[in-house]
């Protein structure tokens, strides 16, 4: 076998042949090449996961496919979402000169090499969940702007939870030309988690798939010695390495270099066989490095011990202090330790093992002794870089058995990667620290409470409150610690998870933090804003005890936050006071926590006043607040800002575009589950005064499975809106007054009938027509006693409606002066649509209490229905003048209009363009299903074209109204 290195087959790493794969790489490739797509490749340590997805990289860059790649490690320094940084360094050819989204400007300093094609960075916050939120955001942003690309991050069982969240939040929400490929070892994952943390299901419209790596055949292996050794691959010899490796191509290829490498003394192939046979372990591993290992130089040995022992990729000149020989003798020792395929170069500059197993083996290899002066010289040599990396420092000093100095380094580390944001490799840190058995209580409830506040904001919500329970479960944590994390649990579960068993954790940490009156009144602000469970009764209470918990602080912050919570609720309540306070708020100061918590107050009177029918001045404290809640260092505090805005465009009829302002605004934001909520209901709404029914439903369910669970009953109560006026729409009063049932309880207990929105017309409606008068005027007076002395704009011109409903058929005449009280009122708050509904109903009165009148206010509805596009309450009002006598009906087509769509075949066409099913065009237009399917029939022959495209072939008719 001398002549086999002469024959110039490859012997080295990546010079092995791609075989046994190809059917997985046609799955990544297929996948990746219809993004957007999520792709796993699953498989054990040296299964070949990383040959798969670099020969899929090979394959797409000849396509011209741009392609990045970032990998974990198990001892990474702190640098925020590391893994993912790296790959995005690659990109800098691909960005575009312009169009770069602002937000994107935040990597700008992780990224200083391409800060010149980025957009400024923002201006600093105090405040890392704020910073961490930003990054998230630049993240998407920037892939999202690069076009058509692949993003690979390997090795996830190494990951650290930040960047873990930001892969599942981009798994949930990809940008539309991004695919994503994850590598990992499943057995490595931490017990009963997820690969990303949290179970993942392909979202609709994205695509991917699961590749799981086995072992090679024996065939697959025979080929692999074939291309590497020649004619010298004999059949015994494939069989002993696959014996041997059992299909595992590292195993293989490690043999295969020794092999080579013995090529130069064996004599023969039996010989080669018989050296393979003996080893001891069917897994040559170990025994391919350790010949190898014992083959080099002492200069050669020397570096690689030291290798070894820093475990992660290191610098010639590190390498070579680290194993003490003076430079010539370091560079000699890295070329002979690389020639020897024991290194190889990871990137410029850097050298480390081939794999991780090959490591282990050789850090085994090095005597004991040796082994602890080397773990010394590296923290020296650590210790003197700057800045000092902590999490490697910490390593060694474990390794070394002191178990104080660990501790002690373990928690410089962490404090280090929470300033940089790096809260993943944090929260790995601290959970180090928390499974030590020690006396120092003092550092474990800092390591407690540091993990805690880091696990509130992240994006896996169950995982984390897992963690904080185990936490929790530690019984050497002191009380006023353990009040604290049980804080931090209240609050993500009442907050991030929607669960109300949150404000019950909240109440225990008041009392577990009574010796913090400053840190209770935190969990007492927390319980006064729960409405569920009749929690509303004891909201002053609560803020009563927290006001006298702070009396005497100086910290301004806290009080600054006892008093937004006091304006929330007074806002909340419709309390004609809350105006005067909201004048009164510091709008300057020194005291950064000060404006966090004005900022706080004029967004939440803002949103709280939106809902009361103070529409003008809701928008005038949103959007003068915007600023101020984007630097406010309340992490979303601006966009929910935003969102609010977008359901006042909605009410004030500003609906050109209002679809598209929704999308862009979920598309930023995708881990922003009350943006998607407010996305669902607005969208709902836009279905319902179309027409499209059995959309409008999907809508508003949606949102109303989020409603049972949220911490605030609004989103709650306008779901069942939606659902019980789509009910009473379809004739189903029995369904509609079933649905309106538990959201009335719900809107008593809470006590929320400034904020009913829209649930009290709704509700006497479905009650009158199931026959239950008594309970519909129970609820009206009811009302009418809460909303005794509020300012409450929206609910009264709602309980006009619903005293007008009652009176509709006894007093048909105090009926109308009722519709027309509603009608005034919602032109004043500036709802056109509210208003054109109150107009509709009057009108219908009208008919009744001035028969043969002009029906002006049918007409006027009529006329504002079409000014905002609600196809379906226009076809109402259509249907209702003509059976009046008073509209025209549209004609069915007859043979004048030839190949033109009559007037009834385009109002068939434009809810068709809008999705709408038949179903719904029949019910919207008053119409049998049949003679829908017949409009449907000739407006797909004249405008040739299919359901998907009618409104493109409208459009290419010119016959959109």
């Amino acid at each position: 076998m001398a002549n086999v290195l002469d024959r110039g087959h490859p012997a080295h790493g990546g010079g092995f042949p791609f075989v046994g794969r190809q059917r997985e790489l046609d799955r990544l490739l297929a996948a990746v090449r219809r993004p957007p797509a999520v792709v796993l490749v699953e498989g054990e340590a040296g299964i070949g996961k990383s040959r798969l997805v670099h020969e899929a990289a090979r394959v797409l860059a000849g396509e011209g496919g741009r392609v990045l790649t970032g990998s974990c490690h198990p001892l990474r320094e702190p640098f925020p979402y590391g893994p993912v940084v790296d790959a995005l360094r690659e990109a800098g050819d691909w960005l575009p000169t312009a169009g770069v989204p602002p937000t994107a400007g935040a990597l700008a300093p992780l990224l200083p090499d391409l800060a010149d094609r980025l957009p400024p960075p923002p201006d600093p916050v105090e405040d890392p969940h704020t910073e961490r939120h930003r990054l998230v955001q630049a993240v998407r942003s920037f892939l999202a702007v690069l076009g058509p690309a692949v993003l690979v991050v390997e090795d996830l069982h190494w990951v650290d939870g930040a960047t873990r969240d930001l892969l599942l939040l981009l798994a949930r929400d990809l940008p539309e030309r991004l695919s994503l490929v994850l590598t990992y070892r499943a057995e490595d994952l931490p017990a009963g988690t997820p690969v990303l943390g949290a179970a993942y299901r392909h979202p609709p419209g994205v695509g991917g798939a699961t590749v799981r790596l086995g072992a090679l055949t024996e065939e697959d292996i025979r080929e692999l010695a074939t291309a590497t050794l020649g004619h010298h691959a004999t059949r015994a010899i494939g069989r002993a390495l696959y014996q041997r490796s059992e299909g595992l191509p590292l195993v293989a290829e490690e043999d295969l270099i020794t092999l080579v490498e013995q090529g130069r003394q064996s004599s023969s192939d039996d010989d080669a066989v018989e050296r393979l046979r003996r080893a001891d372990v069917p897994h040559g591993l170990r025994e391919a490095v350790t010949e190898r290992l014992a083959a080099l130089t002492p200069a050669g040995a020397a570096v690689v011990h030291a290798a070894a022992v820093l475990a992660v990729p290191a610098s010639e000149p590190l390498l070579v202090r680290v194993a003490g020989l003076d430079p010539d003798e370091g560079a000699t020792g890295i070329i002979e330790a690389l020639a020897a395929s024991v290194l190889r170069e990871a990137d410029a500059g850097r050298y480390a093992f081939r794999h991780v197993l090959a490591q282990q083996v050789a850090y085994r290899h090095v005597p004991g002794p040796r082994r602890r002066r080397l773990h010394q010289k590296a923290v020296e040599e650590l210790q003197a870089q700057r800045p000092v990396p902590l999490v490697q420092v910490a390593h060694h000093t474990l390794a070394l058995g002191d178990r104080e100095e660990w501790l002690r380094r373990t928690e410089e580390a962490a404090d280090q990667a929470v300033s940089v944001g790096d809260t993943g490799t944090a929260a790995t840190l601290l959970r180090q620290i928390l499974e030590q058995q020690h006396p120092d209580e003092a550092l474990r409830s800092r390591a407690a409470l540091a993990l805690a506040r880091i696990a509130t904001f992240g994006a896996d919500h169950t995982a984390n409150a897992a963690l904080l329970r185990r936490i929790l479960s530690d019984r050497q944590l002191p009380e006023v610690s353990r009040g604290e994390v049980r804080l931090g649990l209240g609050l993500l579960m009442a907050t991030q998870a929607g669960d109300r068993a949150g404000f019950g954790e909240i109440e225990r940490a008041a009392a577990e933090l009574e010796s913090r009156p400053e840190r209770a009144a935190r969990a007492m602000i927390a319980l006064a804003t729960n409405e569920w469970g009749g929690a509303v009764e004891q909201a002053g209470e609560w803020m009563d005890r927290a006001e006298a918990a702070v009396a005497g602080s100086r910290n301004e912050g806290i009080r600054a936050a006892v008093r937004a919570t006091r304006i929330t609720l007074m806002a909340r309540e419709g309390d004609p006071a809350v105006w005067s306070l909201l004048e009164r708020l510091p709008w300057e100061s020194d005291d950064r926590a000060v404006i966090r918590q004005t900022a706080r107050a004029v967004h939440n009177a803002g949103t709280l006043t939106a809902e009361l029918g103070h529409d003008r001045r809701a928008r005038q404290l949103l959007a003068g607040n915007q600023e101020r809640a984007d630097t406010s260092g309340i992490p979303y505090l601006g966009v929910y800002g935003q969102a609010t805005l977008l359901s006042l465009d909605f009410l004030g009829g500003r609906w050109d575009g209002l679809e598209e302002r929704l999308a862009a605004l979920a598309d930023e934001y995708p881990d922003i589950t009350l943006v998607g909520v407010e996305r669902a209901l607005l969208l709902g709404g836009l279905a319902a005064a179309r027409g499209r029914r059995s959309l409008a439903r999907e809508h508003f369910t949606t949102a109303a499975a989020y409603g049972e669970g949220h911490s605030e009953v609004s989103v709650a109560l306008r779901a069942a809106t939606g659902l019980v006026n789509l009910r009473l729409a379809q004739g189903s009063a029995e369904q509609a007054a079933a649905t309106a049932a538990p959201a009335v309880a719900l809107l008593r207990e809470a006590r929320a009938w400034p904020r009913s929105a829209g649930l009290l017309p709704a509700t006497v409606e479905a009650a009158l027509a199931t026959g239950d008068r008594g309970g519909a005027e129970n609820l009206v007076q009811d009302a009418e006693r809460g909303l005794c002395g509020r300012d409450t704009p929206a609910a009264d011109a709602e309980l006009h409606l619903a005293r007008g409903l009652l009176l509709r058929h006894g007093a048909p005449a105090e009926a109308a002066e009722r519709f027309g009280r509603a009608r005034r009122a919602w032109q004043e708050i500036g709802r056109p649509y509210e208003a054109a509904r109150a107009a509709e109903r009057l009108g219908r009165i009208e008919t009744r209490t001035r028969p043969g009148g002009e029906p002006r206010h049918l007409v006027e509805a009529l006329d504002a229905y079409t000014r905002l596009g609600a196809s379906g309450d226009a076809a109402r009002c259509q249907h209702a003048l003509r059976e009046l006598g008073l509209g025209q009906r549209a004609s069915q087509g007859r043979r004048g209009y030839g190949d033109r769509l009559s007037p009834r075949e385009l109002q068939v066409a434009e809810l068709l363009s809008r999705g709408a099913t038949n179903q719904d065009i029949a019910t919207g237009l008053f119409l049998s299903t049949r003679t829908v399917e017949q409009h449907v029939a000739r407006v797909l022959r004249k405008l040739g074209t299919t359901r998907k495209t009618v409104g493109e072939a409208l459009r290419r008719h010119g016959q959109v109204h």
